[in-house]
């Protein structure tokens, strides 16, 4: 799973997870820029992204290194 989080003073106001595939605001704050990112259908599918293009990618090389070393 892909997470994205946006925080200010150490208060998290908004995320993006790749389990639910877009923003989630938790403050007024958070609310408001969510609905402005999730209305923004490039910026979604570079988020959606991002799974593949990171997560997927290091996922066995991670593996390989946890599992030679233990």
């Amino acid at each position: 799973e892909f997470i994205r989080s946006h925080s200010y003073n150490k208060m998290e106001y908004a995320r993006f997870s790749s389990s639910v595939g877009k923003f989630v605001g938790f403050t007024e704050f958070g609310v408001k820029n969510a609905d402005i990112w999730n209305k923004d259908a490039s910026y979604l599918s570079v988020m959606r992204a991002a799974k593949e293009t990171y997560c997927q990618h290091n996922i066995q090389i991670w593996y390989d290194n946890a599992l030679t070393k233990s």
